[in-house]
């Protein structure tokens, strides 16, 4: 079996594990919020999950720490998941609309910051 196989039945399992969870916060904290924007803190130890969550502005992920990093896609998915080996420092661009757990699937603690674009 492939390591995409692997990940897709880790994200069909944990899917069934999570069925009929409410959507919640797409993060742990803001940190700073105005007009234009709206910046989040995540944190999450190793094996931890954050809240199911749906992404309803665009945004920008700052990658600060951790080792390995699994977004599930929520219910009604469009998209498979995907994994990653965490790089610090680097910084990814992404459009609304997608409804996801951020899973840490690695062995040590990972943290980022979301930063919001208000339309």
């Amino acid at each position: 079996m492939s390591s995409r196989d692997d990940l897709e039945e880790f994200a069909a399992r944990f899917r069934d594990d999570h069925a009929g969870a409410p959507l919640g916060p797409i993060a742990d904290r803001v940190i700073l919020e105005n007009d234009r924007v709206r910046i989040w803190e995540m944190q999450l130890a190793p094996g931890q999950a954050s809240s199911l969550h749906r992404h309803e502005l665009d945004y920008m992920l700052i990658i600060l720490e951790g080792d390995r990093i699994a977004g599930v896609p929520g219910p009604g998915r469009t998209r498979s998941a995907r994994e990653a080996t965490v790089v610090p420092g680097q910084v990814f661009y992404l459009t609304r609309g997608e409804t996801e757990w951020a899973v840490n699937r690695g062995a040590r603690p990972y943290r980022e910051i979301i930063v919001e674009l208000k339309d």
